[in-house]
């Protein structure tokens, strides 16, 4: 049987896609049933009335009296008639996220996945499927996206017949699940979008769809706040005073949040201990968070709080009552990973305790901000909360936990806006979108090696998820040195925000700060609610990276341009620009001149060299230069 309904049936206990009114979308469930097994199976497709994506996902009931195994359970499969595919995923590591890697589909399983507990930094849960002939503006092009945050795979295959699998869902790897009489488990759910208009079309449909159906509505109308946060400043170095002289500092050019990070709880003064004690460091903070909060406020900035909710040290509080509550196998001594180790949350009692520390921080101050981070991957897969039988289980019901604790904190601080954080971008997933509405894009904040990582990200994910800080230089991660306007030029292009000590720079490195923060709020809007277009992929050129972000009614747009190696004698060339009206006329600024949208797009922006080995331009010389212009539609 098979049923038509307006709006979209809900899920529950993971994240999903969601609707104000029924109106904005329609579902179709298909209701399978096997006799001899016993079972219902329910597969749901939605479609969205203003997108261009369908979300699926399924569900088996067990409509026995005996329980049923569940060993493998994807979330969506679609079948292709050929194999005349590219398959592209985004791969990395820590400090080098979600590469673009792509090759021609050929006989046999391509796939990538994650059973490290967590979606990770080595593979996104997103991938493409483009014809050999797509590019950017043209081609056939199938994303394939899922909301999950835990261990997943990809996978398409290719039979004897030439033709093309392509699946999404848990990894199959470890997972089992015991489905009681009468009982349901779901799948997550799968995003599925196609463009004949190349990989920019189809980026920018998954950017509306996570934006407008996925994230926590307050933050498609609230503007994001610029911020400061303390890391890079200060690390585990500080007091309060320290602390209060750079928000001092902060608040006089016009920074809007401060994010105290590791450090302020418990007995932490490094990362060997504190995890798991959710209660202020008197000795660092002797006013408390409380204290400190009503301090940063009274400076007229907001403030807020790093955590690490899944994690826990030896030596606290909470493990000495509860060394059960650790993730890991009772026969062998536990493995520890940057000294700590998981918490199990896979057992509701654990992820009570851990929000009832919370919220009695968050009761009890004024905090309107939480970096929730979660610094290392699952090992010692065995909970004390299961039976031997049911240890498949823990993977699932983990993250389960994970999605809870996020529930109760969004709903009991509905205004609370949350960063996610794995290691950086180790946990940069849908899945994490739909509580916290954006993500520390990765710990790699040097400007040159965020083109690369940012341009990626951005095939899946909008500019406003992407948490985007201006930091120190020489760089923490790779040492290299860029100027100031390079590094807020590239930062732009994300939420947006400072880490490093403001109080170690000089009046013009400050003024500087003070006017990119004063473009940013002017341009704030634009870029986390416009269309994204990558111009000239760092990955191609290897010394040129351009993009831009247009409104949606073409009014206005911003367009970057970066080089990374300053070249000689180089001559004059072109940028063509992407999305404006063709029949409109366009001022950009630092010109008298206007163009037409269509000369722009169709022969491009003059573009001078910054010194030709005789002449400067009076633009940026030398290596790791980036200019930015503003174009606006004359009426």
């Amino acid at each position: 049987a098979h049923f038509v309904t307006q709006g979209k049936p809900p899920l529950t206990g993971m994240p999903s896609t969601r609707v104000q009114s029924p109106s904005e979308s329609t579902t179709l469930s298909v209701h399978l049933i096997d006799s001899v097994a016993e079972a219902e199976l329910i597969l749901h497709y939605t479609l969205f009335e203003r997108h261009n994506v369908i979300a699926r996902r399924a569900e088996l009931i067990n409509r026995g009296e005996h329980p049923l195994r569940i060993n493998r359970f994807m979330s969506l499969s679609l079948d292709l008639m050929d194999r005349d595919w590219e398959w592209m995923q985004f791969s990395g590591d820590w400090i080098r996220e979600r590469k673009p890697y792509t090759r021609p589909l050929t006989p046999g399983i391509q796939s990538v996945g994650s059973r490290r507990g967590a979606s990770s930094a080595q593979h996104n849960p997103f991938v493409i499927l483009k014809r050999p002939h797509t590019t950017e503006d043209e081609g056939d092009a199938i994303g394939l996206s899922l909301i999950y945050s835990g261990n997943f795979t990809t996978v398409a295959e290719v039979d004897s017949n030439n033709q093309t699998r392509f699946m999404t869902g848990i990894h199959p790897e470890g997972f089992s699940w015991t489905l009681m009489p009468q009982d349901t488990f779901s799948t997550p759910e799968a995003l599925l979008s196609y463009s004949q208009k190349g990989l920019g079309q189809l980026s920018r449909q998954f950017h509306d769809v996570f934006r407008k159906q996925l994230m926590p509505s307050k933050w498609l109308v609230d503007p994001r706040p610029i911020l400061i946060n303390s890391w890079e400043s200060t690390y585990f170095d500080f007091t309060e005073d320290k602390l209060l002289i750079l928000a001092k500092e902060a608040a006089k050019v016009g920074i809007e949040l401060f994010v105290l990070d590791d450090g302020w709880f418990g007995k932490r003064s490094d990362d060997t201990c504190g995890l798991g004690d959710w209660h202020a460091n008197t000795t660092k903070l002797p006013s408390g968070i409380s204290g400190l909060a009503e301090k940063i406020e009274g400076l007229g900035l907001k403030f807020g709080l790093w955590i690490e909710p899944e994690m826990i040290n030896a030596g606290t509080g909470l493990f000495a009552l509860h060394p059960d509550w650790v993730i890991s196998d009772p026969s062998r001594p536990p493995c520890q990973a940057r000294n700590q180790y998981v918490l199990d949350f896979s057992r509701p009692e654990v992820v009570e305790e851990i929000f009832i520390q919370l919220t009695h921080v968050l009761d009890t101050a004024s905090i309107h901000s939480l970096k929730w981070d979660m610094n290392r991957n699952m090992t010692d897969h065995f909970s004390r909360g299961l039976p031997p039988d049911r240890q498949g289980e823990l993977s699932h019901r983990y993250i389960l936990g994970v999605y809870s604790l996020y529930e109760k904190l969004t709903k009991r601080y509905p205004d609370l806006l949350i960063e996610s954080c794995s290691a950086g971008g180790g946990r940069f997933d849908p899945g994490m979108l739909s509580f916290a509405p954006q993500t520390w894009t990765s710990d790699n904040t040097d400007a040159i090696s965020r083109l690369h990582i940012q341009y990626g990200t951005s095939f899946a994910y909008p500019l406003c998820t992407m948490g985007s800080h201006v930091s120190a230089s020489p760089n923490h991660q790779v040492l290299r040195h860029t100027s100031l306007k390079t590094r807020g030029d590239v930062a732009f292009f994300g939420t947006f925000g400072y880490e490093l000590d403001l109080t170690l720079l000089s009046l013009e490195e400050m003024t500087l700060i003070k006017a990119q923060i004063a473009f940013f709020k002017t341009h704030r809007d634009l870029i986390h609610s416009g269309d994204f277009y990558r111009l000239l992929s760092p990955f191609e050129s290897h010394n040129e990276t351009a993009w831009m972000v247009v409104s949606k009614d073409g009014s206005t747009a911003l367009l970057a341009w970066y080089q990374i190696l300053a070249e000689p004698n180089q001559g004059l060339f072109t940028l063509k620009l992407k999305g404006l009206d063709p029949h409109a006329l366009y001022a950009v600024s630092g010109s008298a001149d206007v163009s037409s949208g269509s000369l722009l797009m169709e022969w491009g922006l003059l573009l001078r060299p910054s010194f030709n080995g005789i002449h400067l331009s009076g633009d940026p010389v030398g290596d790791f230069q980036s200019r930015i212009w503003v174009l606006t539609k004359v009426e």
